[in-house]
């Protein structure tokens, strides 16, 4: 190696290591699959927290255990937190616009009246309808046909999931299930 390379490269890695820099930087977070993990809450065995600011659903499987999944959420502007119910499971669900998403995207007014359930749609594979108050929130858990969203702030506030990890988070949560966003 020349000189001048190796100068360079010993100065751009301390750059790069100085907090100024690496302060900048803002890193998703690592998600390397579903697991169970310790979690303590007062919550009972089978709800369901999502923690927005780690990008991670908990689903409470036990007295202090959880399994944990990667997410996506709402990106700034779309994010919501507060508690909601499962109101409404649905496999291979349609996708509906709401016509303020229109507003934004002209381009989605094709599927104003329904996108049906496929590997194109972006409620994927199941979706979890979210109620608060006996009303639909309109938000709700999710797959999604885009993958690497997940570790993200990427939705219009959905909670977004792989599809193989709906279709397991789907499989083990009743109606009635209590939800909680923070």
């Amino acid at each position: 190696m020349h000189r001048r390379g190796f100068i360079l490269g010993a100065l751009a890695a301390a750059v790069a290591a100085t907090p100024a820099v690496a302060a900048k930087k803002k890193k998703r977070p690592v998600y390397r699959g579903a697991e169970v993990v310790e979690f303590i809450t007062p919550e009972k065995r089978g709800t369901v927290i999502v923690k927005t600011h780690e990008r991670a659903l908990y689903h409470v499987i036990g007295n202090e255990t959880a399994i944990r999944y990667g997410v996506a959420v709402g990106k700034e502007g779309f994010d919501w937190a507060g508690i909601a119910k499962v109101g409404r499971k649905v496999e291979w669900p349609t996708w509906t616009p709401p016509k303020s998403m229109i507003r934004r995207r002209p381009e989605l007014a094709e599927w104003a009246d329904g996108m049906p359930g496929g590997p194109d749609n972006p409620l994927g594979a199941r979706a979890l309808y979210l109620y608060a108050n006996g009303k639909d929130t309109l938000f709700r858990i999710h797959g999604t046909n885009e993958p690497w969203s997940i570790g993200s702030a990427a939705s219009s506030g959905c909670i977004r999931m792989l599809n193989a990890e709906i279709v397991e988070l789907y499989e083990n949560v009743r109606l009635g299930t209590k939800v909680i966003v923070l």
